[in-house]
């Protein structure tokens, strides 16, 4: 069941930088491709309300060059499904979003929001689009995504990265048992589970094992070593371990 586990890297930390200064570089673009050279099997961009990072000219450079899938992660509202709707992306991931937080903190709340996030889903899936859904590892939520048509659902990984970067190691391993539970539980229900959120060469490899998890997209951490060492060994170095764990 387990079979190749798929990477992808979120650029948005390279317009993250881009932005600290304004002008063009360094472009997202330009990483995404040195990307997909050095083995990510697709690229995510998080086009934000409020244009902190990823731009729309970027979600057109991307659409116009990549040759792997590119996962459009927006939040749910009017402006991003016509965007999406435009564009027609392989994928689409709906995230929470608040214009005061530094990152994604949290997953979507499904459960309360059924009706509208089912009519919201409808049209991109309709176009083509593969309709993903961010949501913490939790049963309710889980079934909920499945309930409005979600395809995928993508485990946030956040509380687990942060129990073991912090040393709570209990809290770690209760987070990993439930990462490990609800992916399970999602792959029951016949929906195809991503994880992702934080996650660094120290904490995937016990994600990464988890045989229903078919795909990891990693973007900060990534971006943050390639000032070290290069985005290629970068991304090569987390594709080794990933594998590593997969084959393991």
């Amino acid at each position: 069941m387990a079979g190749h586990l798929r990477l992808g890297v979120n650029i948005d930390h390279v317009a993250t930088v881009r932005n600290a200064r304004g002008g063009a570089v360094p472009d997202p673009v330009r990483a995404a491709r040195i990307a997909e050279e050095a083995g990510a099997d697709g690229i995510t961009a998080h086009l934000r309300e409020d244009r902190r990072h990823i731009s729309d000219a970027d979600i057109e450079a991307l659409m116009d060059v990549l040759t792997t899938p590119l996962n459009f992660e927006m939040a749910a509202t009017d402006e991003m499904q016509k965007i999406a709707l435009r564009h027609v992306p392989h994928a689409v991931c709906i995230v929470p979003e608040k214009r005061e937080e530094r990152t994604t903190e949290g997953g979507l709340e499904v459960a309360k929001d059924e009706n509208r996030l089912a009519h919201y889903i409808a049209p991109l899936r309709e176009a083509g689009c593969r309709v993903s859904i961010f949501i913490a590892a939790d049963q309710r939520q889980i079934e909920a995504a499945n309930r409005i048509g979600a395809e995928v659902i993508e485990l946030h990984t956040g509380a687990y990265c942060d129990a073991y970067a912090e040393g709570r190691l209990e809290e770690r391993d209760a987070e990993l048992a439930k990462l490990a539970d609800m992916a399970a539980f999602g792959h029951e229900l016949g929906l195809e589970v991503h994880a992702g959120h934080g996650l660094t060469y120290d904490t995937v490899q016990p994600v990464a094992a988890l045989p229903e998890v078919r795909e990891l997209n990693i973007g900060h951490f990534l971006i943050g070593e390639a000032i070290f060492r290069g985005l290629t060994p970068a991304i090569a170095e987390m594709r080794r371990l990933m594998d590593e764990a997969r084959e393991g």
